[in-house]
Order: structure tokens, then C-alpha cells, then sequence
């Protein structure tokens, strides 16, 4: 049986708790902004400017190489700012991945073209890149959790969902910008320069984020979990480092993450980044119309998240997220047959109607992965599961869509892709427990235990805090 909340999280002050969410979906809402600016300009422009001397498909193929090559460096910063963040806190480490990623959203924008220095172009372009990515692999673990630790167990799927409401208000505030830049210059001068200033934005935009984060209270329960962890290891009872803990004691629970990320991390970049290339260079339509379509249903699916979220806490993690996986795989087929009429009013229903299935299942998913782990462990395993997850699935998304469009010269492989990724997350989703009872206190499950039930013998030693 579940342990009752403890007595810091359960009395968390609504006004504190409203400024923890409000950082915390500023932040992610930033560090998104710059993510998936270099995603829609990897679909728009990038090929055009570091890779000329190409067809346009294989252009727009590079360009995603040096999209998906950001994905690779998300794992070892869920590592590195998992470990961290899990011995020293959660707001430190978020503080230095929005430093980290705003430093390079910026001096992406500074890249000189190819035609400029040549190869250099290209290389320098994908080493921020990689700095991306390694930021915004410590970015998310710490976000949702700084925001579970504080707030409301009961309410914990609402709170928790508001950062992951900074994917969608990321990728509208990118896309937006980048919508009203091609609708008030010709295309040559957008080529030219005017992409660049979305990126320079990003320092500006930082600097308040970083003001914000700035003002927050670290996570309570992790400051009960660090006291208690420092008197053990005062009595020489050190416990493992959060790394093996997490590959000793919840491996499954690392799998479950990874396989729910599966449907949900490819839909998503298929219907938000892919799309702009189909638009553009499949069906022959303006940028703004493919902007413009991704930019409403960013917008709706913004205020879907929080009711998704509130849902999972009257009905369950499970059921949510199962709804969001078999929609997706099943909209799929009628996905692409929309935007192949070209008609505007079509482009927005087929991204919108995909995006509230994605929304099912991000929403949940904050609360969800929080609770698979022990505190002093949670920003490890979280955050490994999640960006591990990225490199299989969102990382490659657009780059094998290209591909197979590239092949077959039809959007019909594409669906049967995203359609097999919504079975594996079904199919992890139907092996994982239900966790919307767990208390987020260190008594933790292992692996396959019974939530909330409270490890025992040598595994206590490692899986709790």
C-alpha cells in the first residue's frame, strides 16, 4: 500500500508551488524554443545555407544529420546532469543546461554559410549541436522534477505537466518567429540572414529565464533525501552512486520509459518538423502555409497538456498515455492523406488532431516517469530513460521519413513507421504499474515491486535514499 505523502509535500504553499511551475515551464519553454528553432530551420533553410551543392531532398537530409547527430549528445548530458542533480540539486544543474543551451542557440546564429568557409560551416554548425543537445539531455529530468517534489501528491499529474507544456510553447514561440520572418521578407533574404535573428534572440530570452529560475526554492523532498544521505555516509554507510543504482534496481522501469518515449518522441517530430519538409519540398507549398499550420496546432495543444494531465490523476497514467499511443498510430493513415489535398484548412486538422494524441501522452508522462524512481535517484533514471529513448526515436524520426520518401516517392511507409512505434509503446505501457498512487518520498519500489512497497535486505542500501 502507498505510504502517506509526506508532510513537506503534501502542505507545499500554492503561491510557492505556482512560482516552481512558472520557472520551470518558462525554462523548458526556452530551452525548447532553441531546440526546435534548429529543427525548423534544418526543414526551411539549412540546407540551402550549409549544404548548396546538393539536390534539395538530400539537402534537407544533411541538414536533419545534423539535427539527429544533437540527440546523440542528450544521453550523456542525462548522465552527467543526472548525477549531478541527484548528489548536489535539481536547480543548479537547470541553471546550467539553460546557460548551456542559450550560449549555443546564439552562436548558431553567428555560423557563417558554406559558402563562406566552406566545410567549416557544417562542422561548427553540428558541434553546437551537440552542446544542444547535451543541454537539453539534464534540461527535462530536472524541470518535472523540481515541479513533482514540490507539489500537490494528488494533483501531482496537473502541476507536473506544465513544464512538459514548454514543448508546445517552445516550438509555437520558434515557429511563430520563424512564420513572421518569412512573411515579411522575400525568400532570398530569409536565406540570407533573416533566420539568424530567431537564434540571436535566444541570448535575450535566456537572460530572463535564467533571472527566473534563479528565484526558486530547491525541491524539499530532495533536501530531506540529500540530510539523510549525508548522515549515512557520516556513519560510513555510503550508499551507490545514483547511475548503478538505477541500472541495479530499475533497469525495467528504465525499459518502460524507453518504450513509452517510443510512439510519442516519433509522432511528435514527424508531425511538427517532418511536416515543414513534406510541405515544402514534397507537396511544392509556401513555408508560411507549413508554419503557419504547425503554429495553431502548438498553440492547442498548449492548453490540451494541463487537462491531460488533471485527467491522469482522476483515471491513471496508464490509461491516458494508452489512449495518446493507439490515436496516434491509428491517425497516422489519415495524417499524410490530408496534407496531400493542400488544403490549409486540412494541414491544420491532420497536425492538430495529431498533436492532442501526443498531448495523452506527453502529459502524463512527466508524473509518470517521476514515480518510477526513488528520490535520490529520480533525476538519473528519469532522465536516462527519457534521452535514451531520444537517440532511437527522435533523433532519427525525420531523417528516416526523408529516407523513405525519398525511396517510395509516397508518405505510405511513413505511417506504417509511426503506426509499429505506437506498438512498442503499447506494448511497454501494458508491462509497466500503475503509478499515480505512489508517493514520491524515498521509499521507493524496485524493479517489478508493488508500488509504494518499500525495498528490502541489501536492495534498501541502494534503492533508497
Amino acid at each position: 500500500m502507498a505510504s502517506a505523502p509526506t508532510a513537506v509535500n503534501a502542505s507545499a504553499a500554492p503561491s510557492g508551488l505556482a512560482r516552481v511551475v512558472g520557472a520551470s515551464l518558462i525554462g523548458t519553454t526556452i530551452e525548447w524554443y532553441d531546440y526546435f528553432l534548429y529543427g525548423s530551420a534544418a526543414a526551411l533553410v539549412f540546407d540551402k545555407v550549409f549544404f548548396p551543392t546538393t539536390d534539395p531532398l538530400t539537402g534537407t537530409l544533411l541538414s536533419f544529420l545534423t539535427y539527429a547527430i544533437g540527440f546523440a549528445a542528450r544521453p550523456l548530458g542525462a548522465l552527467v546532469f543526472g548525477h549531478f542533480g541527484d548528489r548536489i540539486g535539481r536547480k543548479k544543474l537547470l541553471v546550467v543546461s539553460l546557460l548551456m543551451m542559450g550560449i549555443a542557440t546564439a552562436l548558431i546564429g553567428c555560423v557563417p554559410g558554406y559558402s563562406t568557409i566552406g566545410v567549416a560551416a557544417p562542422v561548427l554548425l553540428t558541434t553546437l549541436r551537440l552542446v544542444q543537445g547535451f543541454a537539453l539531455g539534464g534540461e527535462w529530468g530536472g524541470a518535472v522534477l523540481l515541479v513533482s517534489e514540490h507539489g500537490d501528491p494528488k494533483r501531482r499529474g496537473f502541476w507536473a505537466s506544465w513544464p512538459q507544456g514548454g514543448a508546445p510553447a517552445g516550438n509555437l514561440l520558434a515557429v511563430g518567429i520563424l512564420s513572421l520572418m518569412t512573411s515579411v521578407q522575400s525568400n532570398a533574404s530569409f536565406v540570407a540572414w533573416g533566420w539568424r535573428i530567431p537564434f540571436l534572440l535566444s541570448a535575450v530570452l535566456v537572460g530572463i529565464g535564467l533571472w527566473i529560475r534563479l528565484s526558486v526554492d530547491e525541491s524539499p523532498l530532495f533536501k530531506e533525501a540529500q540530510a539523510r544521505a549525508e548522515a549515512r555516509e557520516a556513519t560510513e554507510r555510503h550508499e551507490q552512486p545514483p547511475l548503478l543504482a538505477v541500472l541495479r534496481h530499475h533497469w525495467r522501469d528504465v525499459l518502460v520509459a524507453i518504450g513509452a518515449r517510443m510512439a510519442e518522441n516519433i509522432s511528435y517530430y514527424v508531425i511538427t518538423t517532418f511536416v515543414l519538409a513534406y510541405c515544402v519540398d514534397h507537396l511544392k507549398l509556401k513555408e508560411q502555409t507549413a508554419l503557419n499550420a504547425v503554429l495553431i496546432g502548438s498553440a492547442i495543444q498548449f492548453c490540451l497538456i494541463p487537462v491531460f494531465g488533471a485527467l491522469s490523476d482522476r483515471v491513471g497514467r496508464k490509461p491516458v498515455y494508452l489512449v495518446g499511443a493507439v490515436g496516434v498510430g491509428a491517425w497516422a493513415w489519415a495524417f499524410f492523406g490530408l496534407l496531400d489535398t493542400k488544403s490549409f484548412p486540412a494541414l491544420v486538422l491532420a497536425v492538430t488532431v495529431g498533436l492532442v494524441f501526443h498531448s495523452a501522452m506527453y502529459a502524463p508522462q512527466a508524473a509518470f516517469f517521476s514515480e518510477l524512481f526513488g528520490t535520490r535517484m529520480r533525476y538519473s533514471g528519469a532522465s536516462i530513460g527519457a534521452q535514451f529513448a531520444s537517440v532511437a526515436a527522435g533523433a532519427p524520426a525525420p531523417l528516416i521519413a526523408v529516407a523513405l520518401l525519398k525511396a517510395y516517392g509516397n508518405a505510405t511507409p511513413i505511417s506504417v513507421y509511426v503506426m509499429l512505434a505506437a506498438v512498442v509503446t503499447v506494448v511497454a505501457l501494458l508491462a509497466a504499474r500503475e503509478t499515480r498512487e505512489r508517493d514520491l518520498s524515498d521509499v521507493a519500489p524496485t524493479s517489478g515491486g508493488a508500488v509504494g512497497e518499500p525495498a528490502s535486505g541489501h536492495a534498501a542500501s541502494g534503492a533508497q535514499a
